[in-house]
């Protein structure tokens, strides 16, 4: 099966550092893909890659059936939307100026600003809870607000894929499931989600499919209650746990032991 976004055996590097060699990932059209794994494993990396930020010395990334270095910077931007890892606003910016840019992948020279762009940024201030923030310089918000701001601004680019790394960063408890709940609303209505998140329990939660990664390979992927064992949690982050049912969802919930639990268990 072929799907929009796919990557075929692709060498990623950064100069001289191997990151990840002869990989390839499908990203299933209609998905909330998550892809997990400990640090420097290799999960932003290949978002760089799906994004067109970082060309592969080997292998393709394939966009609706052609390389994505096949298509012009502004198409890629109609057809993917990115919140990168660390985004950095212009100084001197508006919330509402940053949101608006957005837009830009749908501005030419015979189609200028109108009430349709007016229309999907309120609709993304609004869906972010950051329309009370539009008169306010960036660089003077908190840590989580700006992160959505920014969210708002890939929002309201409104592409059919969107790629988020690490969206709940500097987010608190609340408005990291609020954000959640949002994705999971757009992919219900039809948008191909893909992110990557450091809590498993919100990757079990709210993704349909897992990509867990280790050492630049994919190492396991499926669907949360087909793959998340204690043996998977334990191979890929080294953490000894307990897998038992999310009591709200229904899902994989991981209980880490820690060494205090399992010295008290060795006690006994």
């Amino acid at each position: 099966m072929s799907h929009r976004l796919h990557v075929e055996s692709v060498t990623l590097r950064y100069g001289e550092r191997h990151i990840a060699e002869n990989l390839s990932v499908d990203i299933r059209d209609g998905s909330f893909t998550v892809i997990v794994g400990p640090n420097a494993c290799g999960k932003s990396t290949l978002l760089r890659a799906l994004s067109r930020l970082l060309a592969p010395s080997a292998g393709q990334v394939i966009l609706d059936g052609k390389s994505i270095e096949e298509f012009p910077a502004k198409e890629v931007a109609r057809r993917l939307g990115l919140l990168p890892q660390h985004a950095i606003a212009p100084d001197g910016i508006s919330v509402e100026d940053l949101v608006g840019r957005g837009r830009y992948p749908h501005q030419s020279f015979l189609r200028q600003w109108s009430a349709a762009d007016e229309i999907a940024v309120a609709a993304a201030m609004a869906a972010t809870h950051v329309t009370e923030l539009s008169g306010r310089m960036v660089e003077e918000l908190s840590g989580g607000q700006r992160q959505r701001v920014w969210i708002a601004m890939v929002l309201t680019q409104e592409t059919p894929i969107l790629l988020l790394d690490e969206p709940t960063t500097f987010l608190d408890i609340a408005h990291q499931i609020e954000l959640l709940e949002l994705l999971a609303d757009l992919n219900r209505q039809g948008r191909t989600v893909v992110a990557v998140l450091h809590d498993l329990n919100h990757a079990c939660r709210y993704g349909s499919h897992l990509i867990a990664m280790k050492g630049g390979a994919v190492v396991a992927e499926g669907e949360p209650a087909a793959i998340v064992t204690e043996q998977l949690v334990s191979d890929v982050f080294g953490l000894p746990s307990m897998i038992i049912s999310d009591p709200v969802a229904g899902t994989p919930l991981i209980v880490p032991k820690g060494r205090q639990t399992i010295n008290r268990q060795a006690d006994h």
